[in-house]
């Protein structure tokens, strides 16, 4: 496993070397540069256009600011925005990136066990009503143009039933009333509680992790019920936390914000999950070990859960982990619809504007998770499926 991994690492630096290139060359062959907004505003005068793209050594030779580029990107600096000047690049990410995995992480969950739960029901019990209809659904909110659906969703629930907010992240007149010490603006207080709320989750799905672990040899019965018990002291120990603190209600309306987002992701894409999960179930459903399980006399809900459904996992749980990078850079429809802060905004305001560094930083960070979540696939099959081992 070790060389595997090793060797692995190695094609991964390659491959990433080949990226960063073909990222530079195709984001600096576009015309233009961000000067040439300058050339609309008559006030600004040709000569201090020419001395901005000295500034930002836009003049340059093409191989010296690739090398410019490379260099600093293995070092660690991802470069000055152009169109927030002069924040850095990686100050805006930091800044981002919690946004986004606060809500399309928490969408791409719920997702996945909404997918794999009702594939694994459809392909267990065939030909009722059940699949037929679950199927038609699914399909149709998959196909569906995610735009309109997502100002359906918005025109329904938050401006007719005025049950949800309509969009954005926040309140700003609750954020205005709560005080946290040594922070004045909405801004620095939202990155604050996003950046605890993506602990709180870290920190109870480790320890769901773990929990998940020492009731693996128990009885199929004593097993679910022991995990259904933990998985609802955890959260209500995590929801009961946020609660008896000050930032409680900034917490609380930032969920508020996520649901609308989270509900109509997972209306769109839980049909993927569930077709694949539905399709490698019944190919596993055919295999031999299936009927010797069946043989023993072992209960259906056993044969289902632990001997279909396990092996059926391997390839839906793949496509999880290798989607994962998607979530960083965050849906640009949904975000927009929704008009959330992250990634997937901030992709489309930086190419929008012209900003080369803020969407060769963004994009370098989405190609290297994508490079990670590979290997991280690969080493999961040798512990879903105790068939593969590598040598």
């Amino acid at each position: 496993m070790g060389k595997y991994i090793l060797q692995r690492l190695g094609q991964i630096l390659v491959t990433l070397f080949v990226f960063q290139t073909l990222l530079f060359v195709i984001l600096t062959a576009m015309p233009g540069d961000v000067t040439n907004r300058m050339l609309t505003n008559p006030d600004i005068p040709p000569e201090v256009r020419e001395r901005t793209r000295q500034a930002l050594g836009l003049d340059d030779p093409v191989l010296v600011q690739y090398g410019r580029w490379f260099q600093n990107f293995i070092t660690g600096n991802l470069g000055v925005s152009y169109s927030e000047y002069p924040t850095p690049v990686i100050e805006i990410l930091e800044e981002r990136i919690p946004r986004t995995m606060v809500l399309f992480l928490a969408a791409t969950i719920v997702q996945f066990v909404v997918g794999f739960s009702m594939g694994r029901a459809l392909a267990w019990q065939r030909g009722g009503f059940f699949e037929y209809g679950s199927t038609i659904v699914g399909v149709t909110l998959y196909t569906v143009f995610t735009p309109w659906f997502a100002l359906m969703m918005i025109f329904i629930f938050g401006a007719r039933l005025h049950w949800l907010p309509l969009g954005k992240f926040l309140t700003p007149i609750l954020w205005r009333k709560v005080d946290i010490p040594g922070m004045s603006d909405s801004l620095t207080k939202a990155n604050y509680v996003f950046t605890r709320m993506l602990w709180t989750a870290t920190a109870a799905f480790v320890i769901w992790l773990i929990m998940a672990y020492f009731t693996r040899n128990l009885s199929h019965t004593k097993r679910n019920r022991t995990r259904l018990i933990a998985t609802v002291i955890i959260l209500a120990v995590s929801i009961g936390g946020w609660a008896m603190v000050d930032i409680g209600p900034l917490a609380w309306d930032i969920t508020k914000h996520m649901i609308l987002p989270i509900v109509t992701l997972t209306l769109v894409g839980f049909a993927g999950t569930m077709l694949m999960t539905r399709q490698t179930m019944l190919e596993t459903l055919r295999e031999d070990y299936i009927q010797t399980a069946r043989a023993k006399g072992l209960p259906e809900k056993l044969v289902r859960d632990k001997h279909a459904a396990r092996n059926a996992l391997l390839p839906v749980f793949t496509g999880l982990i290798i989607s994962l990078p998607s979530v960083i850079s965050g849906g640009i429809i949904t975000e927009t619809v929704f008009s959330w802060p992250g990634m997937g905004l901030t992709l489309l305001n930086a190419t929008t504007q012209e900003d080369i560094p803020l969407v060769m930083g963004t994009l370098s960070f989405i190609g290297v998770l994508s490079l990670l979540a590979h290997l991280v696939a690969d080493i999961t099959y040798a512990f879903l499926d105790p068939r593969i081992r590598y040598s």
